[in-house]
């Protein structure tokens, strides 16, 4: 998903949320069915990553240990056994060559890769806030300067960028840190922009006039009347772009600049199962196919966080709710 899409996307939220607007949140959400299962995934996903080190202790595995014994050197260490070695003591069987537990390296890459993802996410939406609240309070010379520093933003190519950034940092400085500072660091534009223009609609409105009028700087009233008028299109835009942050990280995991054996993540896996598909398939399917259920989980919660907040959207929603409902009452 292009940023120049979610830009589009999230700027359909609401200026401001109404006055009981975390209930009616709620409840909107959970009359989309989709969006309910796809937020049970990824809080699912979220559990699994904070206790991956008891997750794995239950398993018995640790996502370190090798176990030579449990591949075929002479096959080229092609795991024993069926499905790539699952059994009772390795419930997704190990890692080819290595003979590593999947089950412990998928956790623990759970966390990493979702870890990253929300560092990075944060970083973008800071970042944003703040240039785009100070475009829209500043005077027009600041403005400018700053709405040009953000298309300039907005041209530049996140992938080469990343790849050249982490190609050239040291490997001693913690490389999960230093691939949420570069997708963070660079990919803020599009919140820029969603705020800078919420922002400059809001100024117009009574309740600022008379904060302004009161003698009240302007970062008081940012503080207190713009950020919590601004955090429906901001939290929508988050939820949108976070999973688009996973995929970046897997990516650059996979380009071999991302996260370093021996730390697993799903796109460092995904980049050592490349030579493994046809005589371990497992070993590609598991990271990859968490990885696309990860991203569509988000995807189909960010469009029903995106709904929920939109008072058009929700009210089109309640209407085909109450269509519903009428339709199932006639019927009985």
């Amino acid at each position: 998903m292009s940023e120049a899409l979610l830009v589009q996307e999230a700027g359909a939220a609401p200026l401001a949320a109404p006055a009981s607007g975390a209930r009616q949140f709620w409840r909107r959400l959970r009359a989309q069915r989709a969006a309910t299962a796809a937020a049970a995934v990824v809080l699912l996903l979220f559990l699994a990553a904070l206790a991956a080190p008891l997750l794995a202790a239950l398993a018995g595995q640790d996502p370190d240990t090798f176990h030579p014994e449990l591949v075929d050197s002479a096959a080229g260490g092609v795991p024993r056994g069926s499905f790539g070695g699952i059994g009772a003591d390795h419930w997704l069987g190990v890692e080819p060559q290595t003979g590593r537990d999947l089950f412990a390296r998928i956790v623990y890459g759970a966390r990493v890769s979702l870890g990253v993802a929300v560092a990075a996410t944060l970083l973008q939406v800071t970042i944003g806030v703040v240039v785009g609240l100070a475009a829209a309070l500043g005077n027009r010379r600041l403005d400018q300067i700053l709405s040009r520093i953000t298309d300039i933003n907005v041209a530049l190519p996140l992938m080469v960028i990343a790849l050249g950034l982490l190609a050239v940092v040291p490997p001693s400085f913690p490389r999960p840190v230093l691939i949420a500072l570069v997708i963070g660091g660079i990919n803020w534009a599009g919140t820029s922009k969603i705020v800078r223009a919420q922002a400059l609609a809001l100024k117009t409105l009574d309740f600022v006039s008379a904060a302004r009028l009161s003698g009240r700087g302007r970062w008081s009233i940012a503080r207190r009347e713009l950020l919590p008028s601004l955090a429906a299109p901001v939290i929508t835009y988050a939820a949108l772009l976070f999973p688009v942050n996973i995929t970046v990280e897997a990516a650059l995991s996979f380009l071999g600049v991302g996260i370093k054996p021996p730390t697993p993540s799903w796109g460092q896996m995904l980049t050592e199962a490349d030579t493994w598909y046809q005589s371990a398939p497992t070993y590609l399917l598991l990271p990859a196919g968490l990885l696309f259920v990860t991203v569509l989980s988000l995807t189909v919660l960010g469009e029903g966080v995106r709904t929920a907040l939109d008072p058009r959207a929700a009210s089109r929603l309640s209407i085909g709710t109450g269509r519903e409902g009428r339709t199932k009452e006639q019927a009985s």
